[in-house]
């Protein structure tokens, strides 16, 4: 992999830092896409954003120098209930458990289990100094994402992809869901490129194989990608360019994106012809090992 963002970095000439800012970043499961990046690229940033301090620690260790590590509810600046659920269910939210969905799927009751409310204080992502702009974004705070973006239009003016949780069935109550989501993407700007994964559920009481966590058809959440509009290259900048071919190829297995927008640095004469060879050269050589 580092190999291969070198080479990547190489052939866009790219001569600025990427920032990429995490919101929800506790460390439960799943490696982030940005991780080979951000361990690997010296020009990479990282903010990594949680409001829960019982996962600050473990960040900090996790990325030492790689990253600042913020301890921020992002949201709208002001004040809200957290209801506090086990650190290990990811289920802490600003908004309230709803009781009659969690009781619809599985296990859900005892993961959505507040154990205690406490009042935080958000702040708007576009008030925090700390970051200049956003690159890449990703998101995954129960419910609170709509109000990020709505708050962090300043931050993310330059913002060519966000990963975020859209669920297609609130588990919380009042929580914006799929179609809010996308709504709110699409008038800024945004078109939907991939879901990174698609989580289903098993709904109460059938459990199928003694395991209600293997789910039968019905759809909770997914991680869905959604890419600044390419229907509209002349509204990206050639920076934004180069840093959509590097998501693309890097953390989306895209490189029919990646191929796009290497056309367009090409047609305005910011990349030479050889650069679209270098890369299918790339595309082509065996995989590492």
């Amino acid at each position: 992999m580092a190999a291969r963002i070198s080479q990547l970095s190489g052939l866009l000439e790219l001569d600025t830092h990427i920032h990429i800012a995490d919101i929800g970043a506790a460390l439960l499961a799943e490696t982030p896409v940005y991780a080979p990046l951000v361990q690997e690229y010296a020009q990479a940033q990282l903010y990594s954003f949680d409001g829960d301090p019982r996962q600050i620690a473990a960040l900090q260790a996790h990325y030492g120098d790689k990253a600042t590590v913020l301890e921020h509810y992002v949201g709208d600046g002001e004040p809200h209930t957290a209801y506090v659920c086990d650190a290990a269910s990811g289920m802490t939210s600003l908004f309230k458990p709803s009781p009659a969905a969690l009781d619809f799927f599985n296990g859900f009751d005892d993961f959505g289990r507040v154990l205690k409310t406490e009042t935080v204080h958000t702040t708007r992502l576009d008030a925090i100094d700390a970051i200049e702009r956003i690159d890449f974004l990703k998101m995954d705070i129960q419910g609170s994402e709509l109000r990020v973006l709505q708050h962090g239009r300043e931050k993310l003016r330059e913002c060519v992809a966000i990963q975020l949780e859209v669920s297609f069935i609130g588990l919380y109550e009042g929580q914006p869901t799929f179609g809010d989501i996308d709504h709110w993407m699409r008038d800024n700007g945004y078109l939907p490129h991939r879901f990174m994964d698609i989580k289903r559920w098993s709904i109460s009481p059938t459990v199928r194989n003694n395991n209600f966590r293997i789910p039968f058809n019905q759809l909770l959440e997914a991680d869905a990608v959604y890419i600044k509009n390419p229907i509209a290259l002349q509204h990206y900048s050639d920076n934004q360019l180069k840093r959509q071919v590097l998501f693309a190829d890097l953390f989306f297995d895209s490189p029919d994106l990646a191929v796009y927008c290497l056309r367009e640095l090409c047609a305005r004469q910011v990349l030479g012809e050889q650069a679209l060879r270098q890369y299918f050269a790339l595309l082509n050589a065996p995989a590492e090992h």
